[in-house]
């Protein structure tokens, strides 16, 4: 083997310094794609999380909004069967009225009932009369002088007063 001369081995140094040199930049490199692949690789992940949070915001919205539109749905139903209700109760209230209106007219015909009993009994002993006698008109009233009052019938005549204001 031959011997190497200063300048060679000068050139060789000078060739191990610059690949050295470039041995390093490479390396600088290497290490800033790696830090810039880690930010990378950190913002990706960042923005994944951030799309599955936003992925189950929209679920958890969705469901929300549906659960709204239901509870909606149910209201707008109450709300019907409550005016549907509130008709009836109207209905019920109408006929109750009316029906109190009878009852106070039940009650009207119940309390004349002893003088209405009377007048149907005097009415059918009338029927059982063959002849009726002459009967006179005084103040636009018929008079029948020919039959005699009794105690009785001058007691009806002050409840038939006292009943309808008037005096016979």
């Amino acid at each position: 083997m031959s011997a190497l001369s200063t300048v060679q081995i000068k050139e060789a140094n000078a060739h191990l310094a610059a690949l050295h040199h470039r041995v390093a930049e490479l390396e600088g490199t290497i290490r800033e794609q790696a830090e810039s692949l880690i930010r990378k690789d950190e913002q990706y992940q960042a923005s994944v999380r951030d799309m599955v949070e936003a992925k189950n915001r929209f679920f958890f919205c969705s469901h929300i909004y549906r659960a709204i539109a239901e509870l909606q749905k149910r209201l707008a139903q109450s709300e019907e069967e409550m005016q549907k209700l509130l008709s009836s109760i109207k209905d019920k209230d109408r006929e109750l009225e009316r029906l109190r209106h009878h009852s106070r007219l039940l009650a009207q015909m119940c309390h004349s009932r002893p003088l209405l009993n009377a007048l149907v009994s005097l009415m059918a002993e009338a029927e059982g009369i063959p002849c009726l006698p002459h009967v006179e008109q005084c103040n636009g009233l018929p008079s029948v002088p020919d039959y005699a009052q009794s105690e009785e019938d001058l007691e009806d005549s002050d409840i038939d007063r006292t009943l309808f204001g008037t005096t016979v």
